[in-house]
């Protein structure tokens, strides 16, 4: 990959992982997580006419995606380590937390008081030592990188590292074999990991869709500046979407492919998500379902004879919530 630019002129080098390293990482993490399942909804259910099919990753090791890169990073790290430091809006910190426990080393995780308290337990019943900071992500990673100062620990960065890519990777590579008849793969977009390593493993055989919230539009606002900027996040699915500029990872993945991220608004969210828990007794979390509230509310158009692959990429919520179980209007 070429050189580019962030919008304020500054030159990045990306090095973005070749089909041979996300085969690796797959073959590495293999046996220790999940292949998780595809479940098929009718389309008449969600509204549109083509085919849907629901990549459950929500039910990965840790209730997200976040399982394989922090694993596949953790599992890289050089020999002789003996700490991690994470920041997280939660999902990557329990991931992170759960690998380091895997490799017998302790993980220290910064979380913004904006995630679920129980995003926080998760990440202590993994065996992690939580620090609560005030503010969303960008202050919970801030404070990790001050922290992590004369330490000796290895820091796992959330969604903007080749090994987290990689590791993520694994998404792409079983939709592949599930739904090879697919013509595109719609995926919730924060920092933009699971978007990088989705695409990347299918590049060529199916167009990956990005969707992002539209309180968190990180990579559209790149896009739109030519580089990666700062943005103001917030919204329901803030705790998960929540990175306030997008991975220089993903930027180069979306500008190497064309992609054109589509947005969403927190009562398309919500609709998605009352409707996954009515029709199919799956629970996911506001971000989890970003790109199922893009094929409902029309803006990833669905045609007849189209099949799509919806990723629901976590789960990590307290209670059913009462947004959740309000009858579906019909």
């Amino acid at each position: 990959m070429g050189a580019a630019r962030t919008a304020e002129g500054r030159i990045m080098t990306v090095r973005l992982p070749e089909h041979e390293d996300l085969e690796a990482a797959y073959t590495l993490l293999r046996p220790l997580v999940r292949r998780t399942p595809v479940m098929e909804v009718a389309g008449g259910d969600l509204g549109v006419p083509g085919r849907v099919l629901l990549k459950l990753e929500l039910m990965q090791h840790t209730g997200s995606f976040k399982a394989r890169g922090a694993l596949h990073t953790v599992l890289r790290m050089p020999e002789g380590t003996t700490g991690a430091v994470a920041a997280s809006g939660g999902n990557h910190g329990a991931a992170v937390a759960w690998a380091c426990g895997i490799a017998g080393i302790a993980a220290d995780i910064f979380v913004p008081a904006t995630s679920p308290a129980e995003k926080v337990r998760r990440i202590e019943a993994y065996g992690g030592t939580a620090h609560v900071v005030d503010g969303y992500y960008s202050a919970a990673y801030d404070a990790s990188r001050r922290w992590s100062e004369g330490r000796d620990v290895v820091a796992v960065h959330a969604y903007d590292a080749a090994s987290i890519v990689a590791g993520a990777a694994g998404v792409g590579i079983e939709v592949g074999d599930q739904a090879p008849f697919a013509r595109r793969v719609l995926v919730p977009c924060g920092g933009g990991g699971l978007y990088s390593g989705t695409a990347l493993a299918l590049r060529e055989r199916i167009q990956v869709v990005p969707v992002e919230p539209e309180r968190c539009p990180s990579l559209a606002a790149a896009v739109e500046a030519g580089g990666p900027v700062d943005v103001d996040v917030s919204g329901v699915a803030a705790d998960s979407l929540g990175a306030a500029r997008i991975g220089e990872h993903a930027y180069a993945v979306a500008g190497a492919l064309g992609a054109a991220p589509l947005l969403v608004s927190d009562d398309q969210i919500l609709a998605a998500r009352r409707l996954l828990w009515e029709e199919c007794r799956v629970l996911a979390e506001p971000g989890g379902v970003t790109a199922l509230a893009a094929v409902m509310s029309g803006a990833a158009d669905v045609r007849d004879g189209e099949t799509v692959v919806v990723v629901v990429s976590g789960a990590n919520h307290p209670t059913i919530p009462e947004d959740v179980v309000a009858p579906v209007s019909r």
